[in-house]
């Protein structure tokens, strides 16, 4: 392990019994492809010394210290004491104390950590709940040094009783400690998304990309569109009192006096209920003024006296529903960031909403180039079936994208330089093939000349790592995928949503995780996208994939993206397949 020579030292505590974990060892925890402990040393690894106190671990560098506080299992001032004498003499008096339970951990946290200490005697992280984490702070050597040694014996002793009289605190977000089973499982649902890069990638595409214009539109044209404000109310639900059931209204106490007139659903100018008068009522019929409550057909009886009354041991409720009871005028429906589903568009309407404020829908134009890419005929020698274009746009539209139209490039120099220069008409281009380095792949070089930023140039991930997503000057967005179809589509799935997040402002939804049954079977160095099915309460992923065709996409429920070196207790995130 290579380290800078930063003025600080570390002691990272890597003990403690996890009672609430059982017993067992918890720094020794995997999350992803590293241990609770290895993820507390990387995060200090410009520290001029580490020592790591608790049992001690074969797979640490040797260059690390490590040490076991007296007795074992005798607190975390202890464990501090015994990791101070370790570090012997040094000329830092800086000492970051790091517990190895802190899954998020990294060198960053350790960064804004120091740059907060200043002059103070200690400076601890606070998490985003306020809650201080007295086991992640940065300390001046001597004052923990003289509070320790103050103490009769530091074995059993809490941390509060070493603190200084006054010190510091700075917000880390993302340091949440791993204290339970549940803590660990959330933990590693975390690392499931986060693992390979791939998320870095979609969080570069939401933070840069910039968003539609807004569009004020009716609620039935708003389908496939994000909210860009909230939807409000424009009238109460119900408007009026209605009537929830076929039935009666009444005023007053039983028996009534039935009334020939009837409440018709739609009708007004009922003339109102007197005390002791009931009229027959339809369902969602407005109820007469006058009346108290209504009556449904079952709970009652016209007697031979032609008055109504309630039957024996019939429950007394009112069957009305009154007016604002499912909402009032100006009350917030739906939340900005929501996609306007048929629902969504119900809603608006039931509320009386004449207009919407939305972006999107997102609108793609298809773009395929190659000389051998053949759609119609017989195929000469050298030349494939276009066997993605036809499909691609269910795809898209899986992703909540649009296609407005397809085109074909022939593999000429300036193919490209066209097609980026007329494209004003649509939000995003989305390129199949042509993201390589080869001699017939003239993407980037063209949008090198169209002056694009690039956002992602390639991910860490097979299939799917020559992947480009980039944006014109004129706001178009270039998604540039594999040239073979399971690439493509694996691309498509996992960054396509991103890009509709970024230009819509949606809200993203939450991750599909789910346990692979057979991690071994794909296991890797770098992170893969494979597909899967159920199999049982998990999933069974597809170990030998072919790209050149989908019929590895055939009976599959989803494609999983697994992180390099998982486990069976690690979740992948799932992408789902049209079904």
């Amino acid at each position: 392990m290579s380290r800078s020579s930063r003025d600080f030292h570390a002691v990272v505590l890597a003990g403690g019994a996890a009672r609430r974990m059982g017993g067992i060892d918890k720094p020794g925890l995997r999350v992803g492809a590293t241990s609770l402990v290895e993820k507390a040393v990387d995060a200090v690894a410009a520290a001029r010394r580490i020592v790591v106190v608790g049992p001690h671990r074969a797979n640490l560098a040797d260059d690390i210290l490590q040490t076991r506080e007296e007795p074992a299992h005798s607190g975390p001032v202890s464990a501090i004491a015994a990791g101070l004498q370790a570090l012997s003499s040094s000329d830092s008096d800086v000492v970051v104390v790091l517990a190895a339970d802190l899954p998020s951990v990294d060198a960053a946290s350790i960064a804004t950590l120091l740059a907060a200490l200043d002059d103070s005697s200690a400076v601890f992280a606070s998490d985003q709940d306020g809650r201080t984490q007295y086991l992640f702070g940065a300390w001046r050597r001597s004052v923990l040094e003289q509070k320790i040694s103050e103490l009769d014996t530091p074995a059993g002793q809490p941390v509060r009783c070493i603190l200084p009289a006054t010190f510091d605190t700075v917000t880390i977000t993302g340091v949440d400690d791993c204290d339970t089973p549940a803590d660990l499982r959330l933990a590693r649902e975390r690392n499931a998304v986060h693992a390979s890069g791939i998320e870095f990638a979609r969080e570069s595409i939401r933070e840069q990309l910039p968003p539609l214009a807004i569009r004020r539109v009716s609620p039935t044209d708003a389908e496939g569109g994000v909210l860009a404000e909230p939807l409000i109310s424009a009238a109460a639900l119900p408007h009026v009192d209605t009537s929830a059931m076929d039935g009666y209204a009444v005023s007053g106490a039983e028996p009534w006096t039935l009334r020939e007139d009837v409440a018709y659903a739609g009708t007004s100018g009922l003339g109102a209920l007197r005390d002791g008068d009931a009229v027959r009522i339809a369902t969602g019929a407005r109820v007469p003024s006058g009346a108290t409550s209504v009556v449904r057909d079952e709970h009652v009886v016209v007697g031979d006296d032609g008055r109504l009354r309630r039957l024996p041991g019939t429950p007394v409720k009112d069957d009305s529903r009154r007016r604002g009871e499912d909402w009032q005028p100006e009350t917030e429906l739906v939340a900005a960031g929501t996609t306007v589903t048929a629902a969504v568009a119900s809603v608006a309407l039931s509320a009386e909403v004449s207009e919407v404020t939305i972006r999107g829908p997102v609108r793609a134009r298809t773009v395929f180039s190659g000389n051998e890419i053949r759609s119609k005929g017989p195929l000469d020698p050298g030349q494939t079936r276009d066997s993605i274009g036809p499909v691609l746009p269910r795809y898209l539209r899986s992703c909540s994208i649009d296609t407005a139209d397809s085109v074909h490039l022939d593999d000429t120099a300036d193919a490209f330089d066209d097609l980026l220069d007329r494209s004003t008409d649509v939000d995003l281009l989305v390129v199949v093939g042509a993201t390589g380095g080869g001699a017939a792949d003239q993407l980037r070089s063209a949008l090198e000349r169209a002056s694009a930023t690039t956002i992602v140039n390639r991910v860490p991930v097979r299939p799917g790592g020559s992947q480009i997503t980039a944006v014109l000057p004129n706001g178009v967005v270039v998604l540039g995928l594999p040239g073979n179809p399971l690439a493509a589509v694996s691309t498509l799935m996992m960054t396509a949503p991103a890009i509709v997040d970024a230009l819509t402002g949606r809200t993203p939804p939450a991750p599909w995780l789910g346990y692979l049954t057979n991690t071994t079977d794909v296991d890797s160095d770098v992170a893969r996208i494979v597909p899967v099915m159920r199999d049982g309460a998990g999933w069974r992923a597809d170990a030998a994939v072919r790209t050149a065709h989908l019929l590895h996409l055939v009976g599959h429920n989803a494609l999983a993206v697994v992180p390099p070196h998982i486990s069976p207790d690690e979740p992948v995130e799932l992408l789902p397949l049209l079904r």
